[in-house]
């Protein structure tokens, strides 16, 4: 077989040129592109297009593709005879007959998948994108970046594509050099962050990628604002709120500082009205709201479990209805915890006061947490004096919320901005890429360190604490997509270890960056009392380096799984505005169904319906073992994972623990009690169905109209469902 078709190729290269004669014999020269340019004809592009089609089924012989590119020049040349010039189109309808033809069956619908999924991805991208950077985004990545990154003008015209958009984001994050070192290369480090953004191995929070080089310049996602117990104090707030939404920002508040409901208002003689009545004057005011017109408010609401009105807070979101704009957790003490735990009773105290004013059995306090988490998914919980334990300027003040989604615990009027790294990147020839992955941390600090310069702040308290303490937070992304490119199931000790190895690795790396940059810049301002000021301590330019965020817009974009979740589903089906039916499947199950010769597409359609492969026996069971989904795994591996990756995070970790829609209460009161366990800071978890609106459905049939293809990227994101706006 060898023999002839060397033979077969030999003849029909023979035929059509003589390069050592200088003799031209091909007919077609030309070619003409979609947009109507007439370009020279390259048979490099006809062979390497039908090799990576072999490639995806399991081919490996490059000659076979040459002998075939060959075939279709002279079907070519039969055809067109230099009388006219083929089009693209043409000549791909014809690499497609001649694969059929010649018994290539699985090369030729990998090839024919490929150009319905190039013609998608044309489809949207319409005029915004640029050559260079056009093989490495998606048609849903470019669905997400029209609608909510790129700038427009005042028409509403987009007029930035997203190669401009990375190099308008990393010139502006890199000028931030010469403030330091008037005669440091900044171009240099400029080209090293827009390679590293545009291989999508690692992107800054979406506030960064908005604002970046432009007018507003608000570059942080997470912020935590002060509520004292004054009506001064909370119209404040309300108003620092509406500025830090409109640029991009959510917004974290404790409310236990307020006097409970009926309380006595000695100014007026009245009584006072109570956290949650002020919760809804927050949530009204985010209503009407929109974040630089691309992203709805978010906030976050803490109510300390020994305030008055807990039980009221804890039922607060009964209502689906009510508090929209607000995820809300119980700020949880290590007494309460304690008192679950010996089923005894713990105190109610009265802000104003300080007075204990009742006692509560701890454990049925408990349980009403449980049942409303049960019901809808909020409460969570949130352990604050964990989140003190490891506050790392203590002196400055002490940690009483967190951002929308509970990853970023920090001061009043302090901000975080926040980055990830993608993991499903830093895979290269089945092991972990280490290397890859400490040059990237040492980048990504420096691109964070810069962005807290480079931003402009909504107000002065704000800059004066963020600057002060100077807290980043470097994350991962793609945890899942690693897992099943190292062949490990995610509901696994393997898995667990491989979290907490990862973890520790980004951690150290992180810290050597910023201690790194303390020696070039000097150490952040609050240095002098933290945590890190003992002799012989790192000097640290930045007090907090590791958050693990949710990532959803940005997962989407760099086409990965969401942060540590787990793949939601492997395939979905969704309709577009003519209602005609497009498989999506996630791009690594593809792949390997192609080189496991499993691939059809009923197959996926059916996984598409069933939301699973555990149950299809048309899968081989060690590809099961790998691709579990979110409702796949138990939810004691959720939390498992979670407290692996918490093990090593400076900050916290954004984790949402699936359950199945017929999980009982106490299924739901075991994660809780095993997050505390384990060492998390905070726990969020979700029963499928449980609200009649959900960010992510399980798969069926998903119905999405053009501007909606952000829901169904092929591996869709887990986002926190609290949170319509937590993409950070």
């Amino acid at each position: 077989m060898k023999s002839r078709l060397d033979n077969s190729i030999k003849k029909i290269s023979e035929s059509h040129t003589d390069e050592k004669k200088g003799k031209k014999t091909l007919l077609v020269s030309k070619v003409k592109k979609r947009d109507g340019r007439i370009v020279n004809f390259d048979r490099d592009k006809i062979t390497n297009a039908v090799y990576k089609a072999a490639e995806a089924v399991g081919g490996k012989d490059r000659e076979i593709a040459e002998f075939l590119s060959m075939r279709v020049v002279e079907i070519l040349e039969e055809k067109f005879d230099g009388r006219s010039v083929p089009s693209v189109e043409e000549i791909q309808d014809i690499v497609e007959k001649v694969l059929i033809e010649n018994g290539h069956v699985k090369t030729a619908k990998a090839y024919i998948l490929y150009r319905q999924k190039r013609k998608e991805v044309r489809e949207a991208k319409t005029v915004l994108l640029d050559a260079d950077f056009d093989t490495r985004l998606s048609a849903n990545a470019i669905s997400v970046l029209e609608r909510r990154y790129l700038k427009r003008d005042e028409e509403g015209n987009i007029v930035e594509t997203p190669t401009a958009l990375f190099q308008r984001v990393s010139e502006s994050i890199a000028s931030i050099e010469l403030i330091y070192n008037p005669n440091s290369d900044a171009k240099k480090i400029e080209e090293e962050f827009y390679k590293m953004m545009t291989n999508l191995e690692f992107l800054p929070n979406s506030p960064t990628l908005m604002n970046a080089g432009t007018e507003l310049g608000q570059l942080s996602a997470c912020f935590v604002l002060p509520i004292e117990d004054s009506m001064e104090s909370i119209f404040d707030a309300v108003k620092h709120t509406a500025l830090i939404h409109k640029s991009g920002g959510g917004t974290g508040f404790s409310f236990s500082r307020l006097r409970p409901k009926n309380d006595v208002v000695r100014t007026t003689g009245g009584v006072a009205s109570g956290p949650i009545s002020f919760m809804r004057v927050f949530d009204s005011a985010t209503e009407v709201i929109k974040q630089g017109g691309r992203r709805r408010g978010a906030n976050m609401a803490i109510l300390r479990i020994d305030h008055p009105d807990i039980l009221e807070f804890i039922t607060a979101k009964d209502d689906e209805n009510l508090l929209n704009n607000f995820n809300i957790s119980v700020g949880a003490t290590e007494e309460f915890m304690q008192a679950v735990l010996n089923s005894e009773d713990y105190k109610l105290i009265s802000p104003r006061t300080k007075e204990v004013i009742d006692r509560l059995p701890a454990k049925q306090v408990f349980s009403l947490i449980i049942k409303q988490a049960w019901k809808n998914g909020e409460p969570g919980l949130l352990f604050l004096d964990r989140l003190n334990k490891d506050n790392p300027t203590p002196k400055i003040g002490e940690i009483e919320s967190t951002n929308p989604c509970g990853e970023q615990p920090l001061l009043s009027f302090e901000s975080c901005n926040l980055g990830s790294i993608n993991l499903s990147r830093m895979v290269k020839d089945g092991s972990i890429d280490f290397e890859k992955i400490a040059k990237t941390i040492k980048k990504s600090v420096r691109f964070l360190d810069n962005v807290i310069d480079a931003n402009r702040y909504p107000i002065k308290e704000i800059e004066d604490m963020t600057k002060g303490n100077r807290k980043i937070g470097l994350g991962v992304m793609g945890f899942s997509d690693m897992l099943v490119k190292l062949g490990i199931p995610y509901s696994s000790q393997e898995a667990v270890k491989l979290a907490e190895k990862i973890m520790e690795f980004v951690r150290d790396e992180a810290r050597k960056a910023s201690s790194e940059l303390a020696e070039e810049r000097g150490v952040f301002p609050n240095f002098k009392g933290s945590i890190y000021d003992f002799s012989g301590g790192p000097k640290m330019r930045n007090a907090t380096t590791t958050t693990i965020a949710p990532t959803g817009s940005l997962s989407i974009i760099a086409n990965c799984s969401s942060g540590i979740e787990p793949i939601f589903a492997l395939c979905y089906i969704r309709n577009v505005m003519d209602n005609t039916e497009l498989l999506e499947v996630n791009s690594i199950f593809e792949k390997i169904s192609y080189n496991r010769e499993f691939y059809s597409e009923d197959l996926m359609r059916k996984i598409a319906k069933k939301g699973s492969i555990q149950d299809i026996s048309e899968v081989p069971l060690d590809v099961k073992k790998i691709f579990v989904t979110a409702h796949d795994i138990t939810p004691e591996w959720h939390i498992r994972i979670q407290a692996a990756f918490q093990k090593y995070t400076d900050n916290a970790v954004s984790k949402t623990v699936n359950f199945s829609s017929h999980a009982t209460p106490e299924e739901v009161e075991k994660v809780f009690l095993l997050a505390y366990e384990l060492g998390c800071k905070g726990v969020t978890v979700y029963r499928d169905q449980s609200r009649e609106n959900q960010v992510l459905q399980k798969p069926m049939t998903v119905k999405a109209e053009k501007e909606e293809l952000v829901q169904t990227k092929t591996t869709v994101p887990e986002q926190n469902f609290r949170c319509k706006a937590c993409s950070f």
